[in-house]
This record gives structure tokens, C-alpha cells and sequence, in this order.
């Protein structure tokens, strides 16, 4: 009997010792663990949450801009207002470029937190880190100078609007369409397809392509002895219908203007024609107000020579504003 309560007595104490260690376990592990993948979980639910409410806004923004006409800017003439009243019109890729800031200031600021947090939770005294974490940060600074200039030049070519998403810039060593914005580096694809990454520290000027107006520049070539009052009036007819008809609200900028003459040769005189346009698409007005008036001409019956090829006026880079 005395032998029987013996065992029974060890029984009962490994029986609470096993519930001590499940207790003991089960606290710890509805403790720190459990605090740290609700903290992780929280962490992922804002960063989430965050990025989605910058998409809406950017695409609202971008919806809106989309939605805006040229209707009124077409009927400006003063560069100056119509330079001011374009470059306030940047609302979609200004909002692009913000956005893609803001995602990755909330993806750095919602994980750094989340991290001090984990730490803090598993017993870490943070206090010595961030000290030590400032001194580290002294050090790096030093030695990554390099990383520090391309993530202040991000914030300052975001913030000053120097280009946006969507954008045609020359950087130096490409030209391209801007596809993405980030604190570190520029994405741009050229005009061959050919995806490039630019470090926003070594953008040392811009050239932007997309802001403001271009300016179309057309030059025709009519016979020596044609009359440029009629020309010119037939000029300023297709310019003038053009201006009125909505079709080309998306490219051309105010009515296209009569320049005067260009050059003249043995048997042909050239005449210029000036049109501003909507950046990235003076190529396509140039060649449709090059078919406007060939229409024009050929039902009036103006004549326009072939001209020798030392002759003929070279082709222009379109000025831009």
C-alpha cells in the first residue's frame, strides 16, 4: 500500500510538472510570438491598406486629368499664358510620380516601425541600438554618399516636377518615356524598346519633351510664280478650319500661322507654316497639316516643283517650350 502511494505521489508530480511546463509554454507562447506575428500581420495590413488608398487617389486624379480638354488652351495665343496653363495641366503625371514616392515612404516607414516593435516585444532594449544605430548612420553616411545623393535627388526631381510618368525626357545618356519614378532611380524605355535605369543622382539636366508645347514647323515649297497672296490665303483657310474643328483638339495648340518665306530657289519659293502642338505629337500635326494643304493646293491648282535635293529645306527638330 505504502508502495502503491509512492508511485501514485510520483504519478502526480510529473503529471504537474508536465501541466506546469504546458502552462509555462502556452503563456510564453500567447506572449511574445503571438505579439509579434500580430505585429507583422498589422504591419502588412497597413502597408496594404496605405498603398491601396495612394492608388485610388492617383488613379482618380489621373481619371480627372484624362477627362480635362485642351478645349480652352487651344484658343490661347500668348506663349507665356498658354506655357502657364499646360504646365498646370500636369495633374496625371505629377499625381504618377507623388504616388510612387509615397509607396515607398509608407513601405520604409511602416516595416522600419514594425521592426523596432518586434524587437521591443522579444525583450531587446532598443534605446543602445538607436544610438548605436545613429552612429552607424554617421559612418554610412560617409561611405554611402553615393546612395544618399540618389535618394535626395528622387525627392527633389518628384517635388519640383522636373518630369513625371508618361513624360519623353533626355537624361543624357538616353531618351526615353519615363515608366517609373522611385527615390533611387528613374526607369525609362527608348524609342527601341530597350528598358533603362538611371541612378537619380547622375541626372545632372533634364531635358523634358512633354512639358509645356512644342512647335510644329512645316515648310512647302510652291512654283516662283504663283501668287503668295493666294497661297497665303489659302494657308490661313486650312488653318482656320483646323482650328474650329474638334477633331484636332488633342494636337493642335491655337491656330496654325502663315510665317512668310522661308527661301527662295530658280524655280520654287518655300513658305513656312507655324502651328504650336501638344507635346509628343507635333511629328503627327506636321504631317497632317502638310496633307490639309496639299488637299487645298491641288483643288486651287497650286503647282509645288520638285526641288533638287541640295535644295530642299532639311528637316527641323521641332523647338519645344
Amino acid at each position: 500500500m505504502t508502495a502503491m502511494t509512492m508511485f501514485a505521489g510520483v504519478i502526480a508530480a510529473a503529471s504537474s510538472k508536465d501541466v506546469a511546463w504546458w502552462t509555462t509554454f502556452w503563456e510564453w507562447l500567447i506572449g511574445t510570438p503571438l505579439r509579434v506575428i500580430a505585429t507583422i500581420v498589422i504591419a502588412f495590413i497597413v502597408r496594404v491598406v496605405l498603398g491601396w488608398i495612394v492608388k485610388r487617389v492617383v488613379l482618380r486624379t489621373s481619371e480627372r486629368a484624362r477627362r480635362e480638354r485642351l478645349e480652352q488652351t487651344r484658343k490661347v495665343t500668348r506663349t507665356a499664358e498658354l506655357s502657364v496653363i499646360l504646365l498646370t495641366q500636369r495633374t496625371e503625371q505629377r499625381a504618377a510620380a507623388i504616388g510612387s514616392l509615397l509607396s515607398s515612404v509608407i513601405a520604409i516607414t511602416v516595416w522600419g516601425t514594425a521592426i523596432v516593435v518586434i524587437l521591443e516585444v522579444m525583450g531587446v532594449d532598443i534605446a543602445p541600438l538607436l544610438a548605436s544605430a545613429g552612429v552607424i548612420g554617421v559612418i554610412l553616411g560617409f561611405g554611402a554618399q553615393t546612395l544618399i545623393k540618389d535618394y535626395l535627388s528622387g525627392i527633389f526631381i518628384i517635388l519640383e516636377d522636373q518630369f513625371g510618368v508618361g513624360d519623353i525626357v533626355d537624361v543624357g545618356p538616353v531618351v526615353g518615356t519615363v515608366e517609373e519614378v522611385s527615390l533611387r532611380f528613374t526607369r525609362l524605355r527608348d524609342m527601341s524598346g530597350v528598358v533603362w535605369y538611371v541612378r537619380n543622382g547622375e541626372i545632372l539636366r533634364v531635358a523634358n519633351r512633354s512639358q509645356g508645347w512644342t512647335l510644329a514647323i512645316v515648310d512647302i515649297p510652291v512654283d516662283y510664280d504663283s501668287d503668295l497672296d493666294r497661297v497665303r490665303d489659302l494657308i490661313e483657310k486650312v488653318a482656320i478650319d483646323m482650328d474650329e474643328d474638334p477633331t484636332y483638339d488633342d494636337m493642335l495648340l491655337g491656330q496654325p500661322q502663315f510665317a512668310g518665306v522661308e527661301s527662295m530657289s530658280g524655280n520654287a519659293v518655300v513658305v513656312r507654316v507655324t502651328a504650336k502642338a501638344v507635346p509628343e505629337m507635333q511629328v503627327q500635326l506636321v504631317r497632317t497639316i502638310r496633307e490639309r494643304i496639299k488637299l487645298a493646293f491641288d483643288r486651287a491648282g497650286i503647282i509645288v516643283p520638285v526641288l533638287p535635293p541640295q535644295q530642299m529645306t532639311p528637316p527641323m527638330e521641332p523647338r519645344r517650350q
